[in-house]
């Protein structure tokens, strides 16, 4: 008989800390992304639009890495089995 999974508290320690910093990318992003419309005839509109659009996609890719940790820690590291 198997004994049941625990949750491994460091590793759901990393994720949720992930799912803090794409939080926080959440927010931001999108206001550097407005600011950068509203001025368009700054000289800088252009780097901060990409600016906004890379913290968009670090937000994405973070919240998606964040929620792969947390299963991770809860259901443990899949294998495969050959």
């Amino acid at each position: 008989m198997e004994t049941p999974k625990r949750t491994n508290k460091e590793i759901l320690g990393k994720g949720v800390q992930r799912m803090a910093i794409a939080l926080i990318f959440m927010f931001i992003s999108p206001v550097v992304i407005h600011s950068s419309f509203k001025n368009q005839d700054h000289p800088l509109y252009l780097l901060i639009l990409i600016l906004g659009i890379l913290g968009a996609i670090f937000a994405i890719t973070m919240a998606f890495i964040g929620i792969k940790t947390i299963m991770e820690s809860m259901f443990g590291k899949k294998t495969k089995k050959n």
